[in-house]
């Protein structure tokens, strides 16, 4: 497979809209299972070698953000200069949507891809910064909001995805022990530190 995702389309409604339609399927076992849909990516980044540490941060707002220290999400600038990062949170993973050969999750869920956790979140914001610069945008139900911004200063590479997940669609809530407990798996590839800001 050439790409992970069809990069001719910013949004998927269709894609979207399925998800949320059955978010008892792609949200078994509640918040935790968005949190290691999350983590995938950079367990996957730190497989190759390029990302050396994770951090997850539970929020007193119900969000949760997942930064890591990897090249960050590819990115490409067309003739204008203008940047398009890959369209990731609004259309599928072609990799493991829908497909019955899908690697498992630690918690033994098949892996649907991140946009599972942008289309059952009130909102996510993606972070992301590469070697050739930093882009910030936000989404709402897996729709982007505004378009893609500069993040200025940036001292190294890596992403950040901060999520709150729907509580109308996800309902429960989070604590440092369950993320820990469920990541377990992901530890022996890389250090994933799980902290919670105080009420």
């Amino acid at each position: 497979m050439g790409t992970t995702h069809d990069w001719s389309r910013a949004v998927d409604t269709d894609h979207l809209d399925e998800i949320r339609t059955n978010a008892g399927a792609f949200a078994a076992g509640g918040p935790v299972r968005l949190v290691l849909e999350v983590l995938a990516y950079p367990v996957d980044e730190a497989v190759e070698g390029r990302t050396t540490r994770i951090r997850v941060v539970l929020h007193a707002d119900g969000s949760v953000s997942v930064a890591d220290d990897g090249r960050g999400t590819e990115t490409r600038v067309d003739e204008d200069g203008v940047a398009r990062v890959k369209p990731i949170m609004a259309t599928k993973d072609l990799r493991f949507y829908g497909r019955d050969d899908a690697p498992l999750l630690p918690d033994g869920s098949p892996r649907a891809g991140i946009s599972v956790v942008a289309a059952l979140s009130e909102w996510v914001v993606h972070t992301n910064r590469r070697a050739e610069g930093g882009w910030s945008q936000r989404f709402e139900h897996g729709l982007p909001q505004g378009v893609l911004g500069a993040v200025p200063g940036q001292a190294s590479t890596g992403t950040v995805v901060q999520f709150r997940p729907d509580p109308a669609l996800v309902p429960g809530s989070l604590t440092a022990d369950e993320v820990r407990a469920a990541a377990q798996a992901y530890t022996g590839v890389v250090p994933i530190e799980v902290v919670a800001e105080s009420v």
